[in-house]
């Protein structure tokens, strides 16, 4: 694949013999016109247009000031001039994880978890009880979300039944260890989910990916384990763990992971149970915009079926300390042209999809804003902490006032507006309502944040 520069000039990023190649019989302008008139977009418009056309070399700046024009008349027909954000914590677990994905900095091998190793591997596991009192802290300050995404720790199980399976299984391929070999139980899911649902505060939680994990060993169903996971607290489902959802791409960067298929089923499987969920892709490493397209295809078909989509979240891949980056295979991430028309494709090739997130921790506030103009409705939320992209040496903040986004989103001649996890109750936030806070929270009251 071959980005851009700041100056347009090609800048080639990837050197695999993939199967699937940005390349089409559609012109450029065609697949404008049809973006602009509402037409829903074909796999080869969406190229056309990631691409500002198959015909030239790299980036086409001015045609690319079209697809960004074309995505915000799209925004601003959908959703007006709303920006959204949340009130929320990320409550990572545990940083112990064998999978290894060669995109991610997050995880530590789980065999330094374990009580016979000595030595300090930096990582971290919290138990359910200190889960609940970070989410117990973080509610007195009027959050009202808590995300929680974990690294794919050995001892973990779904709960006391699955754990009786993993113990008297002989099977060698289950990634599993007791947890009284650690210094430090997780628990299962469900005492973790039941431990994080305190107070009223809206779960996020349980990927694809953890899904999996919490029903290897066993016949269960993705039904089954996303039932007893909302039995216990659970609210929404994160779609995060989708990375490329094409499998060649995943071959190279995720051998690990499940296949893009068995994302696509556990999704469906949360929202048969009545779970909403996001989704997301992570973009700008060895893939091309053929795959991302592909990707795009399959979150809006997904969301034909199912409807409880809530937001898309394009998320950047942070190449720092990332093994494709420390063994050669990239050497940088996507460009910022590429980010933009990333955020406008997804405004026009997602059109069962209202909401679209810039997220702030990849791009920087400036950056951050100028997606608001690309596309993008939602700027995230508070996130009281954040760990993943903080170790992928990404160098924005680990958390926001809301003050600090009414400032930026009214600078920018947008409406900020406070909103639920699933959208469903939203406050609009005047400017001179100074200093703002959160109000949609089991104890907020609009009281700041990080005043209290």
């Amino acid at each position: 694949m071959a980005g851009v520069s700041e100056s347009g000039t090609n800048v080639p990023r990837s050197d695999f013999d993939f199967l699937h190649q940005p390349e089409t019989d559609q012109s450029f302008a065609n697949a404008l016109e049809k973006a602009r008139d509402g037409t829903r977009l074909s796999v080869a418009d969406g190229i056309e247009l990631l691409t500002t056309g198959t015909d030239t070399d790299g980036i086409d700046l001015d045609r690319k000031e079209l697809v960004l024009e074309a995505a915000d008349r799209r925004r601003a027909e959908v959703v007006g001039e709303e920006v959204t954000i949340v009130a929320n914590l990320n409550n990572n677990v545990t940083t112990a994880c064998n999978t290894g994905c060669l995109f991610c900095n997050f995880k530590d091998r789980s065999e330094q978890f374990l009580a016979e190793n000595d030595g300090d591997h930096g990582g971290f596991t919290k138990t359910p009880e200190e889960s609940r009192r970070v989410v117990a802290d973080a509610l007195e300050l009027g959050i009202y979300e808590v995300t929680s995404v974990s690294g794919l720790h050995p001892a973990f199980a779904l709960d006391d039944e699955h754990r009786e399976i993993l113990e008297t299984s002989d099977r060698g391929d289950l990634n599993y260890k007791s947890p009284d070999r650690y210094d430090v139980d997780p628990g299962t899911y469900v005492e973790q989910m039941e431990a994080m649902s305190v107070g009223g505060v809206h779960l996020h939680s349980m990927t694809p990916e953890e899904a999996y994990h919490a029903r290897r060993g066993t016949d269960w169903s993705y039904q089954e384990v996303y039932s007893r996971l909302k039995a216990a607290g659970l609210d929404s489902v994160p779609g995060t763990a989708a990375e490329i959802l094409v499998d060649e791409v995943r071959d190279v960067i995720c051998p690990g992971k499940i296949r893009s298929d068995e994302w696509v089923e556990a999704m469906e499987a949360a929202a048969s149970v009545g779970l909403p969920m996001t989704a997301t892709i992570m973009y700008g490493h060895v893939e091309n915009e053929a795959h991302r397209v592909e990707h795009l295809r399959k979150i809006r078909d997904l969301q034909d079926r199912t409807g409880n989509i809530t937001e898309f979240v394009p998320l950047s891949f942070i190449h720092q300390n990332t093994p494709l980056h420390d063994r050669g295979m990239v050497d940088g991430g996507a460009t910022t042209h590429e980010d933009e028309l990333m955020i406008a494709v997804s405004r026009l090739f997602l059109d069962n999809v209202d909401h679209i997130q810039s997220s702030w921790v990849k791009y920087g506030d400036t950056q951050g804003l100028k997606m608001l103009t690309c596309g993008a409705d939602d700027f995230m939320g508070t996130i009281l902490s954040e760990e993943i992209t903080k170790r992928a040496g990404g160098d924005f903040g680990e958390y926001r006032s809301f003050q600090e986004y009414v400032d930026m989103i009214t600078a920018v001649g947008r409406v900020p507006v406070e909103r639920s996890t699933d959208y469903e109750q939203r406050r609009r936030i005047d400017a001179d309502d100074t200093p703002a806070g959160p109000t949609l929270g089991p104890r907020a009251d609009g009281t700041p944040l990080l005043d209290r």
